[in-house]
């Protein structure tokens, strides 16, 4: 039997059911809860699967409205079209017009904040999103978008092993939703409902002393003016203008040098990770090393401790040297790859290509098969950028921020 307006008015659930349906014809159903709120459902079966479509609340539509729809729909359903996934297309295809999908609004969003900032840190953020973000979410309407839709998005950049990387896509994607509610395209901002170190794996960090990046060039001219050994001064800085481990600066080897190729080549076995590791040498660091040359010539150890020659200096030789330059506690040998890591992602250059540079477990895109020249062209650029900055930084220049050519 049909439905008709009275019946719809009177319709109730009782107290003792979850719901109650009453059926109109063609599959048409309300649907009554028991708080009173009534709704509209046509059920079909599709690629032989049984599903409904919802066609909104009762009395806001009516009756006529409600058969009007199921009608409609069952003319989709008759071309052989699923009738739920073309009123998905079609809301897409609204908001595609109107630019409000995830993608539209964070570019809209990335003109806006790109202004202040380097060419290249602007350029990175833009990859990143189109890398990881927006095959994810980026065709959705940016008010579809759940924390859930977002957790998926990051647990797939965390599975490649990039720890960071999802973490900072989070944060991207929350400045994108800010964005977007001040400006009327979003309500709210889901990720205020996510907490990334608690939804994403930690990485287990031990904390170096280290200065800070403005703390850097009183720090260099003291290295250029240290008074000690000139060995230690130049392990210094080689130490800055390398960035590798304490370890296998101290342990280098005249043999691993190429210097008229401008390459530290680190042997597996010196390594950390066990894997070969490419140090591309900017002309600093070369120039650093023909002065060490003329010190001690080329042969064996750079750093031969000071009574057996067979053996290399101290792990506590630069430690040492820094705390007597003022730097207890503040500063280690270590602290100068963080410095360095932080000034190079400040500055625009791939995450990848910095993590390479520090031999770093996690490699992110390349970890499944590492090899120890990925990326070379672009760490020699990478490190010549260095160098040159630090320069920079010693004679208390103005920085100019780096742009490729």
């Amino acid at each position: 039997m049909a439905l008709t307006d009275k019946t719809c008015k009177s319709a109730a659930c009782p107290a003792d059911k979850a719901r109650a349906r009453f059926a109109d014809g063609g599959g048409l159903y309300l649907e009554v809860r028991p708080s009173g709120v009534k709704l509209w459902y046509w059920k079909y079966r599709f690629a032989g699967k049984e599903k409904r479509m919802a066609f909104g609340a009762y009395p806001a539509v009516s009756l006529a409205q409600a058969r009007a729809a199921r009608d409609e729909a069952r003319l989709a359903l008759k071309v052989g079209d699923d009738p739920v996934q073309v009123r998905k297309d079609a809301k897409l295809a609204k908001h595609v017009a109107l630019g409000k999908t995830f993608e539209a609004i964070a570019r809209q969003w990335f003109e806006h904040w790109k202004g202040p900032k380097s060419g290249r840190h602007a350029d990175y953020v833009l990859r990143r999103l189109e890398a990881d973000v927006f095959p994810a979410i980026g065709r959705k309407p940016i008010g579809d978008v759940t924390a859930l839709h977002l957790l998926a998005m990051a647990k797939a950049v965390e599975k490649r092993g990039a720890l960071d990387l999802a973490k900072r896509a989070l944060q991207t994607c929350g400045q994108v939703f800010r964005y977007a509610v001040m400006h009327g395209a979003a309500e709210r901002d889901p990720t205020a409902d996510m907490r990334p170190g608690e939804a994403l794996k930690s990485r287990r960090k031990i904390h170096y002393a280290r200065l800070e990046a403005k703390e850097l060039p009183d720090l260099l001219r003291r290295i250029e003016a240290y008074a000690g050994t000139p060995y230690t001064r130049l392990a210094m800085k080689l130490m800055a203008l390398t960035f590798v481990r304490t370890s296998e600066l101290i342990g280098a080897r005249w043999d691993e040098f190429d210097l008229e190729a401008a390459e530290w080549r680190v042997p597996a076995e010196r390594m950390k990770m066990k894997t070969p590791h490419i140090v591309p040498l900017s002309q600093q660091a070369v120039d650093t090393l023909r002065s060490l040359a003329e010190l001690r010539g080329r042969s064996g150890l750079l750093f031969p401790g000071e009574r057996d020659h067979d053996k290399p200096m101290s792990n506590n030789t630069i430690l040492g040297a820094l705390k007597r330059m003022g730097y207890a506690g503040r500063m280690t040998g270590h602290g100068f790859r963080g410095v360095a890591s932080t000034i190079l992602h400040e500055h625009g250059f791939e995450h990848a290509h910095i993590e390479l540079q520090l031999a770093h477990q996690e490699r992110d895109e390349v970890s499944a098969a590492y090899n120890f020249a990925t990326y070379l062209p672009q760490r020699c650029t990478m490190m010549q950028w260095y160098a040159d900055h630090l320069d920079r930084l010693r004679q208390g220049a103005k920085v100019i921020p780096f742009r490729a050519a």
